[in-house]
């Protein structure tokens, strides 16, 4: 007998875009990646996620642990000039192919 779920779907994340790696004129650093995360449009506003988890999930092709989706787990670590970019630190640095590709931002850990 299966239970059925009671009330509506919770979202735990905010969707953000992957716009590239931290750079210079002439050089790039990809242990630090640019996010950009939807709604967040100033610096002030990026203080609330300090601190959140970001993951990026992507489809392979050789199934691991039941599955073909992986995951590669970051940080939020500051914000990125005045206009609501944030700057993330992942365990792997995530790939080039990543560009231009969906994160999650998770609202915890929670400072509240």
């Amino acid at each position: 007998m299966v239970k059925e779920r009671q009330g509506e779907r919770i979202r735990l994340y905010v969707g953000g875009t992957v716009l590239g790696y931290k750079r210079s004129k002439s050089n790039q650093y990809p242990g630090t990646s640019l996010i950009q995360i939807n709604g967040v449009n100033t610096k002030e506003e990026v203080a609330w996620y300090a601190g959140k988890r970001l993951a990026y999930i992507y489809k392979a092709k050789v199934k691991k642990n039941g599955s073909h989706y992986r995951c590669i787990w970051g940080k939020v670590s500051r914000p990125h000039g005045n206009s609501g970019i944030v700057r993330a630190k992942f365990t792997s640095n995530l790939p080039p192919k990543s560009m231009g590709a969906r994160v999650r931002v998770f609202m915890y850990p929670s400072n509240i």
